[in-house]
């Protein structure tokens, strides 16, 4: 029940995405523009969304547990360092110059297009990329203790 159910609103956000727009880079841009031919229209989108989310967190973390019972697991860090900062500017520069962030390029797959499986593959690439060099700068950390 559990995988029909994350199917279902797997179909439902990826649904949304294209519905909204958000799958068309050039509309994200056109959002991203503020100094030339900007488009307000992807503003009432996130703003939806931001509402819905207010509520469901809010629920969440109320009941503890999803709608089907799972436990949540919700994110406790509040703090902002330098990762997040760093990780938020490389988000904001892909998005501004691709048009596409994860969810949309996912969606944008069932399109076909060449556009979205370039912009996925260089993503996972991407991803790839950070883990290799997590794992490294992990390997170099001296351990406490003393050695």
């Amino acid at each position: 029940m559990q995988i029909l159910m994350a199917l279902a609103a797997g179909l439902l956000f990826g649904i949304g995405l294209i519905v909204s727009g958000m799958t068309d880079p050039a509309k994200v841009i056109g959002f991203l523009d503020l100094a030339g031919n900007w488009d307000p229209s992807l503003a009432f989108v996130m703003g939806g969304a931001i509402l819905v989310g207010v509520f469901a967190f809010r629920l969440a973390r109320k009941r503890d547990r999803s709608l089907l019972g799972a436990p949540m697991r919700l994110p406790t860090a509040t703090g902002i360092d330098r990762r997040l900062v760093l990780g938020s500017l490389a988000f904001g520069a892909g998005w501004g110059l691709a048009g596409y962030c994860p969810g949309p390029a996912l969606a944008s797959l069932a399109s076909g297009g060449e556009e979205p499986l370039i912009f996925t593959l260089a993503m996972l690439a991407g991803m790839a990329l950070f883990e290799v060099l997590e794992r490294l700068a992990s390997a170099r950390m001296p351990t406490r203790g003393g050695a």
